[in-house]
């Protein structure tokens, strides 16, 4: 059930009768292609590897840290896992972008924290284990937040919009493909990383290059795949992912001062509720739906948010010693 003050935008936002012909958003049948190899393969594949490579980077050591200093972690999951999906929710509700595209911006907002967000974390002089243990456990439990989130906003803001959906979309059969995609790969990693820690520790660096590789190869097709309408897109999704990556980050950070949280685990949550995992939200857009128009807020969003973390890092290094 939706929060109170969820509620009432809900009643308060109209249902967005003439936002297509205003906009000049591409028909129906006009938009959204599949994309191709870059779902059947590319997508998979990826997001597979990035995944482990995710559970390579998880020890049970990460749990036991959580459990004996829990405060520092439950801030930084509420940031991730609530307050970013709220901030988003509220923003495409006052923005009034297109139906499909704000389930879009919700798909991202939904998806955990990238593994890009460990390394500038570890640039920006924030908490490295921290923001590992956040990254890891928040991908696990992901195969639960996603799906509601997804769900909840598809059939409040794309239900009878005309859009495809891969089958009847329920909690519990996205959960099921989420599991497939996302909690296997982190557990086989992370048995990796039990069984063979020698290796893991090896080939953790490696992994790191292949899935930034990987990462960019989706990002280009999923906008590819869409090039003929990008520049719509874009002038529709842009500026709403930038303001929801800037003021997330914002809120984090000074939301985890108000808190009474040190300097390098305010930065390490900052970059965690900036730096989200876009080919799991591409993933997420591609096994859900048929529309690839569910994708562009994800690549968009992917696209504009390094810019923003390495100003971030720039900002909270600038003047300070290499110590933290």
């Amino acid at each position: 059930m939706m929060p109170p003050v969820i509620r009432r935008c809900q009643s308060a936002s109209p249902r967005y009768p003439r936002l297509a012909a205003a906009r000049r958003v591409p028909a129906p049948g006009k938009r959204g292609r599949p994309m191709g190899i870059i779902t059947d393969i590319v997508l998979p594949v990826s997001l597979a590897f990035i995944m482990i490579s995710i559970g390579l980077t998880l020890t049970l050591g990460d749990f036991r840290r959580v459990a004996a200093q829990p405060r520092d972690f439950l801030i930084g999951a509420v940031s991730q896992i609530i307050v970013l999906p709220l901030v988003a929710f509220l923003l495409v509700t006052a923005w009034r972008v297109e139906p499909v595209l704000a389930v879009g911006v919700m798909i991202i907002a939904a998806a955990p924290g990238g593994v890009t967000s460990n390394l500038l974390t570890l640039f920006a002089r924030g908490d490295v284990a921290l923001s590992v243990s956040l990254t890891a456990i928040t991908s696990l439990l992901s195969v639960v937040t996603v799906p509601l989130i997804v769900v909840t906003a598809h059939q409040h803001f794309a239900a009878g919009s005309g859009g495809e959906v891969a089958g009847d979309l329920t909690v519990t059969g996205a959960v099921l493909k989420i599991f497939v995609i996302v909690t296997v790969p982190v557990l086989a990693g992370l048995a990796v990383r039990h069984t063979m820690p020698g290796f893991a520790l090896r080939f953790e660096p490696l992994a790191r290059r292949i899935s930034a590789v990987l990462f960019v190869l989706v990002m280009v097709g999923a906008i590819y795949a869409e090039r003929a309408n990008i520049a719509t897109y874009f002038a529709q999704a842009g500026a709403i992912t930038l303001t929801l990556n800037i003021a997330m980050m914002a809120i984090a950070f000074y939301g985890a001062a108000w808190l009474g949280m040190r300097r390098p685990q305010r930065i390490a949550i900052a970059l965690e509720c900036g730096l989200q995992n876009g080919t799991l939200a591409i993933a997420v857009a591609a096994s859900l739906f048929h529309e690839t128009l569910y994708a562009i807020p994800a690549a968009i969003y992917s696209l504009m948010m390094f810019g923003t973390a390495l100003v971030f890092v720039f900002l909270v290094t600038r003047g300070r010693p290499a110590a933290v």
